[in-house]
């Protein structure tokens, strides 16, 4: 399985970094040994003083998607699931690509998947810290949709079934602290509740 991941594939959010919205997906890689199911404790590295919390859609490929359409993309859209893009922000910031940053062990919770419905621009992501909204955003707000998302990334490796595609967090970022508990939902659909540590 593939984790493949798109940054700043919301206005609001590249805003709220200081960032440029790009003119193409901009795409990298978590490792599969970030993956943690709800319950499991996210744990904050010694490494980083500012790890923050990215509630974001995650689809699931169906099937083998190489140089697709944007029509066969959408069409080899399995599951929806919810998911945290755990990332560290002072080392994503310091370093000229985002691997440390973004794959850490722990650093993507991943909620049950379930079957994508019709319209993919309908989904809402919430992320809740300690129970409180943080984040609220719909597939419609992101600048590059879902299909065009798959469709770019198999133009420069192949999704085979199986592979997770996270599509981006919206506004609202913030950091964890240990005792924290931290839940992204994609309403209605999949949820994944996760609690905070310090390496032990």
């Amino acid at each position: 399985m593939k984790i493949v991941c798109v940054g700043r594939n919301y206005r609001e959010h590249a805003k709220e970094l200081g960032n440029e919205v790009p003119k193409e997906p901009l795409i990298f890689l978590k490792p599969q040994s970030s993956v943690i199911k709800n319950g499991d404790a996210i744990v904050l590295p010694p490494q980083s003083k500012q790890v923050e919390f990215e509630g974001e859609i995650g689809v699931i490929v169906g099937r083998t998607l190489r140089r697709a359409t944007n029509t066969e993309a959408r069409g080899a859209v399995k599951s929806v699931v919810a998911v945290n893009d755990v990332t560290a922000r002072d080392l994503q910031r310091s370093d000229s690509q985002w691997t440390r940053a973004k794959g850490f062990d722990t650093f993507c919770p991943v909620g049950e998947p379930v079957p994508a419905p019709a319209d993919l621009s309908d989904l809402t992501v919430v992320t809740r810290v300690n129970g409180q909204e943080r984040q609220r955003a719909t597939g419609a707000d992101m600048v590059f949709p879902i299909p065009d998302v798959l469709a770019y990334v198999s133009h420069i490796m192949t999704l085979d079934p199986g592979d997770l595609v996270l599509t981006g967090t919206p506004a609202g970022v913030g950091k964890l602290s240990p005792g924290d508990e931290v839940e992204v939902e994609v309403v209605g659909l999949s949820r994944v509740r996760n609690p905070v540590t310090d390496l032990q």
